[in-house]
């Protein structure tokens, strides 16, 4: 079965943005990004939830089409709808584990699971995500969105690889010991 990998851009204190989703502290360009860029060319399933799907409105994503063109989506979200949406954009509105263990058993790669910190905080709560591939950002956001939303689940994480990029970004790479 593949694998759940949250792959996020983390402030130093643990926030994925600020308030009002602010994320202009993040490293916008250089190596590090373009990594990520290329990494995101390996999946071709993507789980998100709705606050993550709609922030892509703000970057010119039009409401039912695809974020990433190459991956099969699902938003999982009780109250998004769409007047007309892409063949490879599925809804999940039952947030039921035997959701994702339908997902993973479908994948034909691992399972990019794009930002969110409450729907990732559910998922770690339910020791689902497998890896944690963590943009590290040096600066200090302060409040905003948490990595893991509101869980306090407490997990020892072993480091599989770290390495540093321009403008001081690191890219760790955990798997989560549960």
């Amino acid at each position: 079965m593949k694998k759940i990998v949250y792959y996020v851009a983390s402030s130093i204190d643990g926030f994925i943005s600020g308030e009002k989703d602010d994320i202009s502290g993040f490293v916008a360009q250089g190596n590090g990004v373009e990594k990520y860029l290329e990494d995101l060319k390996s999946y071709e399933t993507v789980i998100m939830g709705r606050n993550t799907y709609e922030f892509g409105y703000r970057y010119g994503l039009v409401a039912g089409k695809l974020a990433y063109p190459h991956m099969e989506h699902f938003i999982f979200s009780k109250t998004i709808s769409f007047e007309q949406k892409d063949e490879n954009l599925h809804v999940v509105r039952d947030f039921h584990l035997s959701e994702i263990k339908k997902i993973k058993a479908k994948a034909t790669t691992d399972i990019y699971l794009c930002g969110g910190g409450a729907f990732a905080g559910w998922l770690l709560d339910n020791e689902l995500i497998d890896e944690l591939k963590l943009k590290v950002n040096p600066f200090i956001q302060g409040k905003g969105v948490k990595l893991f939303g509101d869980s306090t689940k407490v997990y020892q994480l072993n480091l599989i690889s770290t390495k540093e990029y321009d403008e001081g970004l690191l890219i760790n790479s955990y798997k989560i010991i549960y």
